[in-house]
């Protein structure tokens, strides 16, 4: 008698393209922007004066391991890895609602430093901190819109 259960790289969702169709559907056309924001962000506050070591400590944490790992999903997702698990949506949701999490207290750490480091000298500082400020929240909203596009897709 045949079995019932289907074959593990059955449980794949349907409707996940492959290759470059895999950048034109939501929510996986989330994750180059995450990359592209996040990396922005860790190599702008890796740029200037530390104002706060452990204030922008978390930031640089939260941003490279957040680029690490999303990364890893963006080539799972095209090398076709994610066929192997049934719950793969699901640990996908998890992963970008709980780095958005991460994200919005890393930005608003590095929004405090910004505010910390427009009294220094050198006002370039400011500026790169202000902008590593902005791309850190557009990073945020990128993370938070990619885990309920996910979910509810």
């Amino acid at each position: 008698m045949a079995s019932p259960d289907p074959p593990a790289t059955s449980y794949a969702p349907s409707d996940v393209p492959s290759g470059v169709a895999l950048f034109l559907t939501i929510p996986f056309a989330f994750f180059l922007p995450e990359l592209i924001f996040g990396f922005l962000v860790w190599t702008m506050v890796a740029a200037t004066h530390i104002v706060y070591p452990l204030l922008q400590g978390w930031v640089m944490y939260v941003s490279l391991t957040s680029f690490l790992i999303s990364l890893m999903f963006l080539l799972s997702y095209l090398f076709g890895f994610y066929k192997r698990f049934e719950s793969w949506r699901v640990l996908d949701s998890l992963y970008h609602g709980t780095t958005g999490i991460l994200y919005m207290s890393a930005a608003v750490l590095q929004v405090h430093a910004t505010i910390v480091s427009e009294k220094l000298l050198d006002p370039r500082i400011y500026y790169i901190n202000s902008a590593a400020s902005f791309f850190a929240f557009i990073a945020t909203l990128l993370y938070i819109l990619h885990a309920f596009s996910i979910y509810y897709h």
